[in-house]
């Protein structure tokens, strides 16, 4: 640019001082010539470093996925290309799901006996409380029977003293007063055989409520309103029927398998540090990495544009989205002491994060490309207009292939 408008201010000099001579050329009149560019360029240089500031580091970065399967196992197949276009969805590799399906298999036989014993558990509890029933019945039956009996046990000792009393006396027969003490006696032993049952039947009684108890202890796990060891079984399939689903690996988003190594026959495993594949997202972001004391009029929202190699003649439009004030300088490396390095550290740089245009959105973009731009902020705008004839003319220089074989 400043070549240009030297030649430019060259051509204005020469037509007045030497074509039309409409000032004489003499000291003074050279003195003013030579100084008036150096000024006018050296001011000019510095406005638009200030209110449109360039920078010849702008760079194209995309997602890069580590594909690391969620299960191992041996690989089946392995339909994608390398560095051909995938689209969101499609299949990188399938893992063979005999071993997973084998064990969703025995899970759902699990499940199935658990939940048949959890129906017996409920049947159990009508039986338990049945239990108790018929034992509270017997305990029933049994008190009534000490109540029936302990009257006519009272009635019989009556008269076997009122026997003894005539016998004793004269007045009355011993065979009455034997059959009165034999009657007696049978109906004591039946009143001990019915305390027998009492005792016998509470016992029972008391079996029986923790029985019940048991029962509804063992049906009060619930996860919800599911008996626990179903749910736990089927929790388990849950999970065996998501790893079987795991063992077909899809793409993330649209993009490519870089450097793909992956092949049928390989066994592959879920381990971080050791991804089956490398992906690269389409989906791009353009940095521009700019000094601090470039950014202090840049704000989210100006107008912006840049140039890269890769796409000879273009220009693409953006807008700033956001300046990332952070930079790996900032964070202190968390060791026993800080570490400053092994001399002065230079100042870093600090990016600026642009978003591009929507007609360019669809333009391939390479990642790690890197190109040239500039950002116009919304002060002296009259000077914009000299960035954006440096950024077309020197984008139009990338047309040139300049080597010597």
């Amino acid at each position: 640019m400043e070549v240009m408008l030297l030649g430019i201010y060259a051509g204005i000099v020469w037509l007045i001082f030497f074509k039309f001579k409409w000032l004489p050329w003499n000291t003074v009149s050279m003195v003013i010539v030579i100084t008036i560019p150096i000024v006018a360029l050296t001011l000019l240089v510095l406005l638009l470093n200030v209110f449109a500031p360039s920078t010849a580091d702008v760079r194209v970065v995309k997602y890069v996925v580590n594909i690391v399967p969620q299960v191992g196992g041996r690989v089946l197949e392995v339909p994608v290309e390398p560095n051909r276009l995938v689209k969101k969805g499609e299949v990188l590799f399938r893992i063979d799901p005999t071993p997973y399906a084998l064990k969703v298999r025995s899970l759902e036989a699990q499940l199935a006996n658990a939940e048949a014993t959890g129906r017996e558990v409920v049947e159990q509890v009508g039986g338990a409380v049945g239990g108790v029933a018929a034992a509270q019945g017997g305990v029933l039956q049994a008190d009534a029977r000490i109540r029936e009996l302990q009257p006519k046990i009272e009635l019989a000792r009556k008269r076997v003293q009122d026997n003894r009393e005539l016998v004793r006396t004269g007045a009355g027969d011993r065979y009455t007063l034997e059959s009165a003490e034999t009657d007696l006696k049978t109906m004591e032993a039946q009143l001990d055989t019915a305390r027998g049952l009492l005792a016998q039947s509470r016992g029972a009684e008391a079996q029986a409520a923790a029985g019940e108890r048991q029962v509804r202890q063992r049906l009060a796990g619930k996860v919800g309103t599911e008996y626990a060891p179903v749910a736990q079984v089927r929790a388990d399939l849950e999970r065996a029927r998501w790893d079987l689903e795991q063992t077909t690996v899809i793409a993330p988003a649209d993009g490519y398998a870089i450097n793909l190594q992956l092949r049928a026959g390989s066994f592959t495993a879920a381990f971080p540090i050791t991804p089956a594949m490398i992906f690269v997202e389409n989906t791009y972001q353009v940095i521009a990495l700019y000094n601090q004391n470039e950014l202090y009029q840049v704000e989210p929202g100006n107008d912006a544009e840049f140039y890269l190699p890769t796409n000879p003649g273009h220009v693409f439009k953006a807008k700033v989205d956001s300046i990332i004030w952070a930079q790996g300088q900032g964070q202190v490396v968390g060791t026993a002491l800080p570490t400053t390095g092994m001399g002065p550290v230079p100042p870093g740089r600090f990016p600026v994060k642009l978003t591009v245009d929507p007609r360019d959105a669809d333009i391939f973009l390479p990642a790690g490309a890197i190109g040239h731009g500039a950002i116009y902020t919304e002060h002296v705008e009259a000077i914009h207009i000299l960035r954006k004839v440096l950024i077309r003319v020197n984008t139009k220089l990338d047309y040139l292939v300049l080597k010597l074989h």
